[in-house]
Formats: structure tokens, sequence, C-alpha cells
């Protein structure tokens, strides 16, 4: 939200975050106005913060009158769009999750003889329809980064083929190039988490459930096991981080678990120092990390289940979100000429710049907003999109 925000200012308007947090705040990061609303912590979610009281949030886009209104919430704040509506503010939602691979990510591992599993997963599409048939049109457009991210509406659209949704367009979010490069690479930064001669190996993850952080863990130690000196460094927190070091420690696989790494430059010079970046969640709707690991020159294996191939593309090997073909996949990277396999990294991420996003974002903006299906009544008309308020899930 914040690059896109800095996109928007660089063209001449007046973005305003909208963001939950410990307590209600208003600050300047950048020059972008930042507004927190105190809400608590969802347990067991890595980060997230729950707003309860979206009235809160309505009585302050009241007061900020904006032009557009940008939601990546699509939970709590799915009536903001209702509002948006009655008040004639062109709005869109941002689809960063799908809700069907969030339901499948609790599903139980197992149960008695799989069946709990496998009916969880099969009602998962059916709930999430009904989901979002309920929620989505309540915006005048929906934004996904990727066709993956895109496809649970696809389905929907296809299924309920009377179903009024708003029009869908695809915009990938961006990488910021000049933070992530690949001459932060240094050798004394290296050798304090891996010796000489051993493949280093980093994942940046929140350690939370649908990131299946364990997935890395066991594909490393299967590299490991397979004869190549390996050393598994993980940057980032989460709910579940005691239990996933436990697990490395249990496979006897060398490891350094970072936690949240909050200096970008430290993160950037790890990023650029890996043999290989480890991106293992299978229901991953973009990738930033993944993104800026390709930026700092490093491959990146993925799960295939996910958005990420389309990002990653040769620069890198997609796999089965299991450990043995993730383990195959880190083989066939690291048998790539290292010289050759940076150079395909970063030209891969030279296709998302965040430039390219906030152009193909205010474009959509300037367009008629009912296109499609005539004006409502009560719709503002006026293309220049002065203040836009993003509103977000996360701290």
């Amino acid at each position: 939200m914040h690059a896109m925000a800095g996109q928007y200012v660089r063209h001449g308007h007046e973005p305003v975050l909208v963001v939950p947090g410990e307590r209600d705040s208003v600050s300047h990061v950048d020059g972008i106005r930042l507004i927190t609303v105190s809400a608590p912590r969802a347990p067991f979610s890595g980060g997230y913060r729950v707003v309860v009281r979206p009235g809160k949030v309505r009585r302050l886009l009241e007061a900020l009158e904006p032009d557009r209104l940008e939601v990546s919430d699509r939970t709590t704040l799915t009536g903001i769009g209702d509002w948006a509506r009655s008040e004639g503010v062109p709005s869109l939602a941002m689809l960063h999750e799908r809700v069907d691979g969030v339901l499948r990510s609790w599903v139980p591992g197992h149960g008695p003889d799989g069946r709990i599993a496998a009916l969880g997963a099969a009602a998962a599409p059916q709930f999430a329809d009904r989901y979002n048939l309920a929620t989505l049109p309540k915006f005048d457009r929906l934004v996904a980064t990727t066709e993956f991210a895109a496809g649970e509406v696809e389905r929907l659209r296809r299924r309920s083929r009377n179903a009024v949704l708003p029009p869908l367009v695809r915009v990938p979010l961006g990488v910021d190039l000049e933070m992530f490069r690949p001459d932060r690479y240094d050798d004394d930064f290296r050798e304090q988490y891996a010796p000489p001669g051993t493949t280093l190996i980093v994942t940046a993850s929140r350690i939370s459930q649908e990131k299946r952080v364990d997935l890395a863990v066991d594909a490393a130690a299967q590299v490991m096991r397979d004869g190549r000196p390996v050393r598994l460094v993980v940057a980032g927190a989460g709910p579940l981080l005691p239990k996933v070091r436990d697990r490395a420690a249990a496979a006897g696989l060398p490891h350094k678990f970072l936690s949240f790494v909050p200096d970008r430059v430290r993160l950037a010079t790890l990023l650029s120092c890996a043999d290989v970046v480890i991106a293992p969640g299978p229901i991953e709707t973009f990738g930033l990390a993944a993104l800026e690991a390709l930026a700092s020159g490093t491959p990146v294996v993925c799960s295939a289940t996910s958005a990420l191939p389309e990002i990653v593309g040769p620069a890198g090997a997609s796999a089965a979100p299991e450990p043995a073909p993730l383990a195959v996949a880190v083989h066939d990277v690291l048998d790539r000429d290292p010289e050759t396999r940076r150079a395909a990294a970063r030209a891969r991420a030279e296709l998302f710049p965040w430039t390219a996003t906030g152009e193909a974002m205010l474009a959509l903006h300037a367009r008629p907003t009912f296109e499609d299906v005539g004006p409502r009544a009560g719709t503002r008309t006026d293309t220049a999109a002065d203040g836009v308020v993003m509103t977000g899930p996360r701290s």
C-alpha cells in the first residue's frame, strides 16, 4: 500500500492510508498521511488485526471525503463498499488472497481415514463462492495481481452466470529495484550465515499456517541428506516460529531463524547473498518477498499450486508443495551456472517496476466507473483521483 501510495504522490495525487494498529494515531511517512485505527490482533494470524468497529472507519471516510477508495481487507471492511456507493465514491477491492485457499490452509492435515480433510477441502470452493457473491458486488471494480488471484472470481462467474459481479482487472504489484539489487552481495556478510562451500538457502515469510514454512525446512533438510552442505536462514516472525524452528533442529538441519527483520537494507543484503530462496506458500496470490529475491539476483523455488510460477517464470523453478519435489527443484536451480541464474533473476524482476503498477492503477481510476453498465445515481463522474483512500488489514 505504501509503495502504491508513493506512485500516486509522484503523479500529483494525495493518497491517505488507513490501517489497523495498536492505537489510534496520525503520522506522515515519506510525505504520505498514515491514519492508524486501533484494532486487536487476530489470534494465530501472524500479524493481522481485526477492525471490530467498522463504523469508526466509515466516519473517518466521511471526514476525509475521498474521490476514490481502494479496499484491501476482504473481511471486516467489505461493508465500506456499501458506504462508497451510497456516497457516490468509486471503489475497488484488491484481491490479495483467495478465500478458498485460506480456508484450505486451515483444514486439518488428516482426520479419521482422511475424511475430515477431504470434506473440508471440497467444501472450501463452495463456501468461498457464497462469501464472494455476498461481498464482492459491494465494490465497483475488482483488482487481482495475478491470474491465480483472479481464479476464484472467474470460477464464480462460470458457476453463477446470473450473478452481477464487478469488472475484474489484473494489475501486478511491483518491487523496489533500487533497494533490492544484486550488487548488495557481500562475502563478509554472507559468512555470518553460511561458511564457504555451504549453500545458503533463505526463506523470507510470515511464519503462520498458510505460509507453510515447514515445507522449506523439510525441503532444505532433504537437500542436505542428498549430499549438499546447506544452511537455512529464515527471516520472518509468526505464531508457528517455535514449532518450525524445532522442526529444523529435529532434522539436524543447520539453521538460523532471524524473526522479523525491520532493517530493509539488511534483508536486501541477505537476499542477495543467498544461493536460492524457497517460497513454499501453496496459496500465495503474488509473493512480494519472492520478487524481492529475484530483484536481488537470487533464483526462487516455489510451489506450483500458487501464483508464484507466474512471477518467477524461468528465473527459478516450481514444484508440488511437498518436501521431495521442492528439494529436486532446489537442486535444479543450484546446478545452473551461478552468473547466468543471477542475471536471469534480476532480468525477471525488472519486468515488475512499481512505476508500471502505479500507471496501471491510475489509468484504471481515470476510467469511467460504470462503463459496462452505465452510470448510477449519485456516482461521481470526475476522472481526477485527487484523493485516494487506501484501507488494509495489517498493521
